[in-house]
Formats: structure tokens, sequence, C-alpha cells
């Protein structure tokens, strides 16, 4: 695996745990949760919705990210 695929994994990996954790959220503070970068929680999230594992929705023009049941 690449460098890069390893390091979006891991950005992945964090964002999971923390929305399992905590709940659905949006980007902002997914970021903050995970202590990412907006664009490394953008990967991550991407990875994430690459597997099927995320999904979004918007709540009051804001797009909130969960987990996928």
């Amino acid at each position: 695996m690449e460098q890069i695929e390893k390091e979006i994994g891991e950005a992945a990996g964090r964002i999971w745990e923390a929305v399992q954790l905590k709940g659905p959220m949006p980007r902002s503070r997914i970021a903050k949760e995970t202590n990412l970068s907006t664009q490394w929680a953008d990967r991550g999230i991407g990875w994430l919705a690459r597997e099927g594992k995320i999904s979004s929705e918007k709540r009051k023009n804001v797009e909130v990210y969960k987990l996928k049941e």
C-alpha cells in the first residue's frame, strides 16, 4: 500500500471512531474531534463513503455525517 493510502486509511479510522462514539456530526466538528485538517477529514470521509460505511444528510443547511447501520 502506498504511503498516501495508508495515511488516508488512518484518517478514516479516526473519523469512524469519533462518529461511532459521539454520533453524527458535520465535517468541521469531525476535523476538530480527530485533530485532522479539513482536507484530511475530507479524504477520510471519502474513503469511508467509498467503502459504504458513512452517509450524510442535510440538517439546517449543514452536511452531517453518520455511520451506516
